[in-house]
């Protein structure tokens, strides 16, 4: 049992408000495993408040981008140095296999913090342009105080897809941990405030959904950062339309996999499998929809059915495990549901489809492979966020996958699968999402990441995701002048 009874503000551990707790429970043992303070109004006030005295008269948004990537790089090391005890308790915490939660969790977040360390080092922060009357200094300033709302299938990565450009931007941050994974944003705290960063700069309280629409809300609070439902980003949008706050939402995805008629199956299968069931199917970029050229479709559906019929579901911190439990009993019903929709449209159940008979608790559901799925299907239209492959045919060559892939309310994510990289490349362009992968599962840390259409408004990653935390200002000088840049 893990257990805070504090929460972290201004730098210190302080005592909450409030009496009531957030109780983590283990999606394998269904035992509580963890206990943590939950925030009420009056603690996200004080956070807010510690967060905007450390932006408006702390040091942070003043030193050198060289001394902001200092600090952040050597909370990335010891996060690095912590990486097993970071990659059990989110296993524990969410179920993700124990070597998915090493890469994909703990690696991944270190890998994002790293790069906008090194990126803060080069960035223009300041630069001259000439003009018709003179120079004009166009500055890069922090955007202010960020609320950071973080989800649960991938906490810690998450909480770095937005504290890192944060950081690197001189800005300051309250992070919201999803009441289903806070303890792993207490350990960072506790790295945090050893780690030289000033008071006030990071805040760390976790909270429901009321007091995480008053963070939102707050008039102290400049940009907000949300992953998470596309019904909770529609709202959070509003309100950040309604104030002329600044804001990222990524949110939900529905992705396509093209397999095309060149596609090489002993090649493409093991990477596509990760990159379809990836952390338990809890993952916003997995590609669910996969879509197979008719004149292949019965070998596409065997070689998958195989596939998924012997990914190993078990213990999330057994290394041999492929797929573990999902977050929570609401959300195994979430996902039955989908799988009882499914048969009740007319797919046909290859594989799965129950829960594994060798498994006497924990919310599992077996890897499930549908076929014969028509698009318009509502196994083919919702984001499931589970275990659960939707195989669609296609007649027409790429123009019909083409056409199919697009035909979505998302467009976060896909790949396409093809013993030609250009032509591989050609449909890529085509696809109406924001990331898309050529024979590979990938996610490149210094290139953008976010959504077209539902999936989202903003980029987090690369430049584009230290530009989400900047405001430009240009500042016009007389004739002449030759400034001194900072």
């Amino acid at each position: 049992m893990q257990t805070y009874e504090k929460f972290f503000i201004g730098g210190k551990w302080v005592d909450p408000a409030g009496s009531g707790t957030l109780e983590v429970v283990s999606p394998f043992t269904e035992e509580v495993v963890g206990r943590v303070p939950e925030s009420t109004i009056a603690d996200m006030d004080r956070a807010v408040a510690a967060a905007r005295a450390a932006f408006d008269n702390g040091p942070w948004p003043h030193m050198s981008p060289n001394e902001r990537a200092d600090i952040m790089a050597s909370i990335s090391a010891e996060i690095t140095s912590r990486t097993d005890e970071f990659a059990t308790l989110i296993s524990t915490e969410m179920g993700a296999p124990y070597t998915f939660a090493q890469m994909g969790h703990v690696f991944a977040a270190t890998a994002v913090l790293d790069y906008y360390a090194n990126l803060a080092r080069e960035f223009a922060f300041e630069e001259v342009r000439q003009g018709m009357l003179g120079p004009t200094v166009v500055r890069r300033e922090p955007v202010g105080v960020a609320a950071g709302i973080i989800p649960w299938n991938v906490p810690l990565f998450i909480i770095m897809l937005k504290l890192g450009p944060a950081l690197a931007s001189g800005s300051t941050m309250v992070i919201k941990p999803a009441p289903e994974t806070p303890l792993d944003a207490f350990v960072l705290a506790e790295i945090i405030e050893r780690s030289g960063l000033p008071e006030g700069v990071v805040n760390i309280v976790p909270a429901d959904r009321e007091v995480g629409e008053h963070l939102v809300r707050h008039p102290d609070i400049d940009k907000v950062a949300f992953t998470g439902s596309t019904a909770a980003g529609r709202r959070i949008g509003a309100i950040c339309g309604e104030q002329l706050k600044r804001v990222t939402l990524e949110l939900g995805g529905k992705s396509a996999a093209i397999l095309c008629d060149d596609v090489n199956l002993d090649e493409a299968l093991p990477q596509l499998m990760p990159a379809a069931l990836m952390n338990n199917g809890q993952a916003c970029v997995a590609q669910t929809r996969i879509l197979a050229p008719r004149s292949r479709y019965e070998e596409i559906k065997d070689a998958l059915a195989e596939a998924v019929a012997n990914f190993t579901v078990g213990d999330p911190l057994d290394p041999a495990t492929e797929c573990g439990p999902l977050v929570a009993e609401r959300q195994r019903q979430r996902v039955e549901g989908y799988i009882a929709k499914g048969k009740e449209e007319g797919a046909t159940l290859v594989v799965g489809g129950g829960r594994p008979s060798h498994l006497d608790r924990g919310y599992f559901v077996e890897p499930t492979l549908f076929a014969d799925v028509d698009n318009s299907m509502t196994i083919a239209r919702e984001e499931i966020f589970g275990p659960v492959l939707s195989l669609i045919p296609y007649d027409g060559g790429d123009d019909e996958a083409v056409a199919i892939a697009n035909d979505s309310d998302y467009g976060l994510s896909g790949s396409v699968w093809t013993s030609d990289p250009e032509r591989g490349l050609e449909i890529a362009r085509r696809v109406r999402t924001g990331t898309y992968q050529v024979n590979m599962l990938a996610m490149d840390f210094g290139a953008p990441f976010g959504g077209f259409k539902a999936s989202g408004i903003g980029r987090e990653l690369g430049p584009e995701g230290l530009h989400a935390y900047l405001e430009d200002k240009s500042i016009a000088m007389p004739m002449g002048t030759e400034p001194t840049l900072r």
